[in-house]
């Protein structure tokens, strides 16, 4: 059996006015936010559901079910650290992470590293870790008109024992 192990993860969620734009635990000044039970983090989720099914552990619907009050309006990097736990418990380590934000507006550029810190420290992992990138989709489809957001990751796992 190989002790590596690969997850892909994706997540959607609606944008809409009267909530705080909130992507890889940074809130970004807009005047729109995401939608969601929890603070609704596109980003944080896509990659805990990339690490979560490496892991074979289900995903974030299962684990923090949005029908629970006590994951509504959570930080998703308090859910992150969660999962992180779970990892550990299963002898699972991170070896990188790479996710990919799909949104039209706003440009991220600037608080792409601190994402990638968020991240990193919620895994207790090393930022070099993890990278973030971001995309426009030219217009085209719900992120394209700016009716949403979409996030993909990918993650890759070393079983430790």
């Amino acid at each position: 059996m190989t002790n590596l192990r690969i997850g892909h993860g994706y997540d959607v969620h609606r944008l809409v006015e009267g909530r705080s734009l909130i992507l890889g635990g940074v809130e970004i000044p807009w005047e729109k936010g995401l939608l969601g039970h929890s603070d609704a983090d596109v980003l944080t989720h896509a990659v805990m559901d990339a690490l979560t099914g490496a892991a074979r552990l289900g995903d974030i619907g299962k684990l923090f079910p949005d029908t629970d009050p006590a994951y509504c309006g959570i930080s998703s990097l308090k859910l992150l650290s969660a999962v992180g736990k779970l990892l550990q418990e299963k002898h699972y380590a991170v070896v990188n992470i790479d996710a990919a934000l799909l949104a039209q507006a706003p440009k991220v550029g600037p608080y792409k590293q601190r994402m990638a810190e968020n991240l990193a420290a919620a895994l207790d992992i090393d930022a070099e870790q993890v990278n973030v990138k971001a995309t426009t989709e030219e217009g085209l489809g719900f992120t394209g008109d700016g009716s949403g957001m979409a996030a993909h990751a990918v993650v890759l796992l070393e079983k430790t024992e």
